[in-house]
């Protein structure tokens, strides 16, 4: 094999096939080899990995920007953040007020900007300012947008679509930015023409779902609030562990008749992962994702999110259901809603929902939390934070793994690293994490997109350092599989 742009030595690859001691050969941002250092390729550069493992980049499919300022002030930071964190194929959730913040509410779905013009101005957007490579995933709001999923697929390569179920009435959302969001309601009508066309474009096709039944948690919510219930703690129990569940089953069954392969984004309970087995023994394509922050914040901290965070119990069960392959991927769910002080309150009901960063925090807490404490192993933290998801969105083998053919987006991580997070060490603009304080054991040393560095550990001053250059993130658009394609 001829000389190629860069060589990493001396590291252990983490592969499909297995961890291979040795180094990875890079060429025009493409991975050209993978193998031992004495059958690697001499490169025009070479990085020593210092025996730590390289992982592929991290495909993180859940992010939410644009929350609490312009969608493009939060790609310019928080793209930064995510490089930093090891994430370099970052997918946005966002409906189409979350893209093009609307100057006054809007009053009625004729208001809602076309989604034609929303996903040209996620790429715009993306290719100029952001760090990382991406994809949109649409959160849909009207019928007419579901209609033109065929569309979207064959114009743009957006193959990913998302319902938040918990909005299917928005009356049951008191507490909950609906009507700046942009929902108006939407039924089972709505929900069946989104699967019908995704199953009618083919894979990778998919339909992303948050389940949680607020109709019934209303009721629940109305109880609580009778009693006197202010606590933060309140707001998980108005929406147990069934809210959550029964959307699968009912979701799940209508996805087998239209054969449409679903994503779940909130897994967090036992009913949730056993009505998921159960779609899967039927048929059912089904991908199960969770975030990093319910397998270690218990809902006793008293941090308020959708769906709840769970007991301590149910933390167990979900690192078990990781382990296991019940659960397949994590997702951030990265929002950057502000200043701590403001989602800080004993008033669990009027308190601003969320946490930050959680994207900064997603590998370093599996790192600490999984693998160094023996509850997965380093090429199972490979398939959950990257290779899974990429292979449910329509990534895969582009990216989400280490073979030859395939970007070379890769992580190089110490486990033996420990850092302890403060503000001194993020990179979002809120500048605070859920995390602060907690010594992390495994890190990020060195990010690479494409073969471009774009982030790097820097011992000295206990932070990963951000090489990249504004605009080096491009879109990623998915290709239907040809005899779908026309």
């Amino acid at each position: 094999m001829p000389q190629v742009d860069l060589v990493i030595k001396n590291g252990k690859v983490v592969t499909p096939a297995g961890i291979i001691e040795g180094g990875v050969a890079i060429d025009d941002g493409k991975i050209a080899a993978v193998a031992t250092d004495a059958a690697l390729p001499k490169g025009n550069r070479v990085i020593n990995a210092r025996e730590n493992f390289v992982i592929p980049g991290v495909v993180d499919p859940e992010a939410h920007l644009g929350s609490a300022r312009e969608f493009m002030d939060d790609v310019k930071s928080e793209s930064v953040a995510a490089a930093a964190a090891g994430v370099t194929s970052w997918g946005f959730m966002n409906t189409s007020l979350g893209i093009k913040k609307p100057k006054k509410q809007v009053t009625s779905p004729d208001e809602l900007p076309s989604l034609n013009e929303i996903f040209s101005i996620v790429e715009e957007i993306g290719e100029k300012y952001s760090a990382t490579d991406f994809f949109y995933t649409p959160i849909l709001q009207t019928e007419n947008q579901a209609a033109e999923i065929p569309q979207y697929a064959a114009k743009y390569g957006g193959t990913s679509y998302k319902l938040y179920l918990h909005m299917k009435n928005p009356n049951y959302s008191r507490f909950w930015h609906a009507k700046w969001l942009g929902f108006f309601g939407f039924d089972d009508r709505m929900i069946f023409l989104t699967m019908e066309n995704i199953a009618k474009i083919g894979p990778p096709g998919l339909l992303c779902i948050h389940p949680e039944n607020w109709e019934i948690a209303s009721l629940y919510e109305e109880r609580l609030m009778k009693e006197g219930r202010m606590d933060v703690v309140a707001w998980d129990e108005r929406s147990p562990h069934f809210c959550e569940a029964h959307h699968i089953r009912s979701y799940a069954y209508l996805a087998k008749v239209v054969n449409c392969p679903l994503y779940i984004i909130h897994t967090t309970t036992k009913e949730t992962i056993e009505e998921i087995q159960k779609a899967r023994a039927e048929g059912v394509k089904i991908t199960a994702q969770a975030g990093h922050h319910y397998f270690t914040i218990p809902r006793e901290k008293g941090w308020r999110i959708n769906v709840p965070l769970r007991d301590k119990e149910t933390i167990q069960i979900l690192w078990n259901a990781l382990a296991s392959g019940a659960i397949d991927s994590i997702g951030s769910d990265h929002v950057a809603h502000g200043p701590r002080e403001k989602l800080e309150s004993k008033d669990g009901w009027t308190v601003k929902g969320g946490f930050s960063s959680r994207i900064e925090a997603l590998l370093p807490v599996m790192l600490t939390e999984g693998v160094n404490k023996g509850r997965i192993s380093m090429q199972r933290l490979t398939e959950v934070v990257s290779t899974n998801a990429a292979k449910a969105f329509g990534l895969y083998p582009r990216k989400g793994v280490i073979s030859v053919g395939s970007d070379a987006d890769l992580v190089i991580v110490d486990l033996k690293q420990e850092v302890k997070v403060s503000s001194e060490n993020l990179h979002t603009w809120t500048g605070w994490s859920i995390y602060e304080g907690w010594k992390m054991k495994g890190w990020p040393i060195l990010t690479m997109l494409r073969g471009n560095i774009v982030a790097e550990w820097d011992g000295g001053k206990r932070k990963n350092l951000i090489l990249a250059k504004p605009g080096i993130g491009k879109c990623i658009k998915r290709q239907l599989q040809q005899k779908h394609a026309s």
